[in-house]
């Protein structure tokens, strides 16, 4: 009989090449920088051959606690050690004190958790539908969302449909109808499209702080203007904070700097810990509560494992420390960005330990190669631009030294 089983030890013998593995087995949606993460632990990363790298990038704030904080991996070994997984189709110990930690963290009624930051928009725009026509009486297949040009929500069908990047969104209709953008940070252009659908409009959503767009920060007013215009006509204000919340800006989350409370937070990225993916819309009874059993989940949404290490990040969070330090760290960060050579950087943007660095000429593809042969780690988005968002556990020493390599990293570049 013929042996039709692969040649295991072959498959073996190429591990000992991660990267060419990579490159002929994994599908090329992403390109990475040179470096091949082996180990890691708070701010430093580690490669095969004992480099180390200064992790500036943070997995755009998943690791907003470092890489193995202590705490948390307690929390998953022990979590480990009972139970991973039951599925939403038994209860376990770990899920109504999840449910009512993050809910107080929020100060906010109901959460439904699910596993990623897309399946939490996802949840979102699901929930502001049917609300729509459960609650306010819009007629069938008629809701509007409102979102915003710059906007990175995910990367799903439906969120793709309203995305302003030709990277994201070409070739992947037919798109998703429903959905009105206007430019980030205009309150006239969003009063217009109220005008326009009236009663229509269900919700806007809003990135209190754009990422992926090279963490832009709204006018002042923007905020607190959507908050207003949304409460005029009866339209759920809702907050993706899935990076830019839990710590990451000098507050649990960006909207408290415009003393804004959305009618609903979306959470994921730094809520795992960096160790599983959790994610989750939070909201008032009167919004979650329309949803009835079968009508939206997920097998791994709210898992037992999920939901200890999530408890751990709640109780961090809890004691202000964290959204301490971003604060006081993020001051050094920014001065010290804002002190760069015009000719180099045009724009310094972000708050607290996030920033956008905007360059002249500069490529910034470039750049970060550059960083990373000198051992530190960021990413760059839309060419020119930067994205610097460390660990909120890096020391000022750190930091300083940090932002040393990213300044001869420009001079060299």
């Amino acid at each position: 009989m013929t042996d039709t089983y692969p040649d295991i030890r072959r498959l073996t013998d190429d591990a000992r090449d991660p990267a060419a593995l990579t490159d002929q087995y994994s599908a090329h949606n992403y390109h990475p920088l040179p470096v091949m993460a082996a180990t890691a632990e708070g701010v430093w990363v580690t490669d095969a051959a004992g480099r180390r790298y200064l992790d500036m990038l943070a997995g755009y704030s998943a690791l907003n606690f470092g890489h193995r904080h202590p705490r948390l991996v307690a929390a998953a070994m022990e979590q480990l050690g009972r139970v991973t997984l039951v599925s939403r189709a038994f209860d376990h110990d770990q899920f109504g004190p999840f449910c009512a930690e993050l809910a107080e963290l929020c100060g906010m009624d109901m959460v439904l958790p699910m596993n990623t930051g897309a399946e939490a928009v996802e949840t979102a725009i699901k929930v502001a539908r049917k609300w729509g026509y459960v609650t306010r009486g819009v007629p069938a297949d008629q809701a509007i969302i409102v979102v915003f040009d710059g906007n990175f929500h995910g990367r799903t069908t439906t969120i793709v449909s309203f995305s302003s990047d030709p990277d994201a969104r070409d070739d992947f209709g037919p798109y998703t109808p429903g959905f009105v953008s206007v430019p980030y940070g205009d309150l006239s252009a969003l009063t217009d499209v109220f005008g326009r659908y009236g009663s229509r409009v269900v919700g806007v959503l809003v990135e209190p702080i754009q990422g992926e767009a090279g963490v832009v920060v709204p006018p002042a007013g923007f905020l607190a203007g959507v908050r207003s215009l949304c409460t005029s006509a009866g339209a759920l204000m809702i907050a993706d904070e899935i990076q830019s919340g839990l710590g990451r800006v000098g507050s649990t989350f960006a909207c408290e700097a415009d003393d804004v409370v959305p009618d609903a937070y979306l959470l994921g990225k730094a809520l795992g810990g960096g160790i599983v993916p959790v994610s989750a819309m939070v909201s008032a009874r009167s919004v979650l509560g329309v949803l009835r059993p079968g009508q939206h989940g997920s097998t791994f949404g709210g898992n037992p494992l999920a939901c200890a290490v999530a408890r751990e990040v709640i109780a961090m969070l809890g004691t202000g420390e964290y959204q301490q330090r971003s604060a006081a760290l993020g001051s050094v960060l920014h001065a010290r960005l804002g002190s760069l050579p015009s000719s180099a950087v045009t724009s310094v943007s972000g708050r607290g330990l996030w920033a956008g660095v905007t360059f002249a000429s500069l490529d910034g593809r470039a750049v970060c190669e550059r960083l990373a042969s000198v051992g530190v780690l960021a990413k760059e988005t839309h060419g020119t631009t930067i994205r610097l968002a460390p660990p909120l556990v890096i020391t000022e020493d750190e930091l300083d030294w940090g932002l040393e390599r990213f300044a001869e990293a420009i001079d060299a570049s």
